[in-house]
């Protein structure tokens, strides 16, 4: 275990996501703003803005305690919690990754909680992030 950043984006662990040599998109790593942790069930599908590029959907994935989650299928995943003292990782699928340089990074996803009384609007609390970020290779 690590000390995390009070900030939901966490410097350490930007980079470039690799498959073998092929760079297939980058990585954030974030932390949980919630203090009791939650069920990948839990949470809904997060946005990452890179310099005002919008990445949603399939384009974004969930790695969370060594496992890795398809958006699509956080709703469904029952058995891997997110715990408040560890960062998840979520990968950007971008062919070639990011360049070296300094970014403005954007997160946000939702998450609900079994026993507080949901956001009146969505049903979901709202976690959003922005921070500059460093891409050094």
């Amino acid at each position: 275990m690590r000390l995390l950043e009070q900030q939901l984006i966490q410097l350490r662990g930007f980079r470039n996501a690799k498959i073998a040599d092929n760079v297939i998109g980058f990585q954030v790593p974030i932390r949980l703003t919630y203090y009791r942790g939650v069920w990948a069930s839990q949470l809904r599908a997060a946005t990452v803005t890179v310099n005002g590029e919008v990445y949603a959907n399939e384009q974004v994935f969930w790695t969370i305690d060594g496992n890795t989650i398809e958006q699509s299928e956080l709703a469904s995943t029952t058995d891997v919690h997110w715990n408040s003292m560890n960062t998840a990782i979520l990968t950007v699928r971008k062919e070639g990754g990011l360049t070296p340089g300094v970014y403005d990074v954007k997160v946000s996803y939702d998450f609900s909680s079994s026993y507080l009384p949901p956001a009146i609007d969505t049903g979901y609390f709202e976690t959003k992030g922005e921070r500059k970020m460093v891409l050094v290779k």
